[in-house]
């Protein structure tokens, strides 16, 4: 059984947690190997499976990623997560599905592209701070917080970009500054663990690069069941999933829940790599 581990040309070896996966693959006589998902000398015939981890430039690389994925598709070559759950989960207008299914997700506006950005005509009344980002982004990418009185700043910073892509316009939570973002990780669909994380004074991003503070903590059997709920929305197999979200009065306020190639926090949690691996061995035939 031979796998790719996907990964991006900034990290050519996967990041030192994800690198770990190998030698424990091999226990089960899965032979695993970094591989750049854009590199074009690769024959993706030779790998029995595609694992999505460190494809951290997906979004920078839109067009090319997205031929990728047909291309991978039309191969036939399995991939964990599933293709087609990975083509949904790039593209945050499945928040939206989402709340029609019965989710609680922030406060957000949906706004498809657009040559004439007006955002006083979408931005509710009662706010008072938004974010707004591309609807194809990760890790805070084109991510701005803002308050009413800038609007017309922030219709003139986005007019190009609300041309070309789509964009969320999202309700900004104080909390996030005070309780921070908590994220759940689920293995084939099974809880593993779960982190608080925290953004240094005066910041909204919780990204470690911009001094996010993370803490693995224990949440209510309540919640990781309202978690839960987040991920068999799913029909198909999940290798994994990270749901994020504000926990405000014991409720979940989905963010996004990440299929794609997200930071598991394999470092905070014992044994949590070995849950991983458990759970490919699972799901591989």
């Amino acid at each position: 059984m031979k796998i790719a581990l996907l990964t991006c040309e900034k990290l050519p070896d996967l990041t030192p947690e994800d690198q770990k996966l190998i030698p424990v693959l091999a226990k089960h006589n899965i032979e695993a190997k970094a591989v750049i998902w854009s590199d074009k000398t690769i024959n993706w015939t030779d790998f029995d499976y595609l694992i999505f981890r460190n494809t951290w430039d997906y979004f920078e690389k839109e067009t090319e990623f997205t031929i990728w994925l047909d291309q991978i598709e039309k191969l036939g070559i399995k991939t964990l997560n599933p293709i087609e759950v990975i083509k949904q989960n790039i593209h945050k207008f499945y928040l939206r599905e989402m709340e029609k299914q019965g989710i609680t997700i922030l406060p957000t506006v949906f706004i498809d592209k657009t040559d004439n950005l007006n955002l006083a005509e979408r931005i509710p009344s009662h706010w008072k701070k938004a974010v707004i980002k591309p609807a194809f982004s990760a890790g805070s990418y084109l991510t701005e917080v803002f308050e009413l009185s800038d609007i017309p700043k922030i219709n003139e910073q986005y007019k190009t970009i609300a041309s070309q892509k789509e964009l969320l316009l999202q309700e900004f939570m104080p909390q996030i500054q005070t309780l921070g973002e908590t994220s759940f990780i689920f293995f084939n669909k099974k809880f593993s663990h779960c982190v608080n994380k925290k953004p240094i004074d005066g910041d909204f991003r919780v990204q470690s690069q911009f001094g996010g503070k993370y803490n693995l903590i224990q949440p209510s059997q309540e919640l990781i069941e309202k978690a839960l709920k987040i991920v068999h929305t799913f029909q198909d197999d999940l290798l994994y999933a990270r749901v994020d979200g504000i926990i405000i009065d014991n409720d979940l306020y989905l963010m996004e829940i990440e299929c794609i190639e997200p930071d598991l926090y394999f470092n905070l949690s014992d044994r949590s790599l070995e849950r991983f691996v458990t759970a490919i061995v699972e799901l591989i035939p």
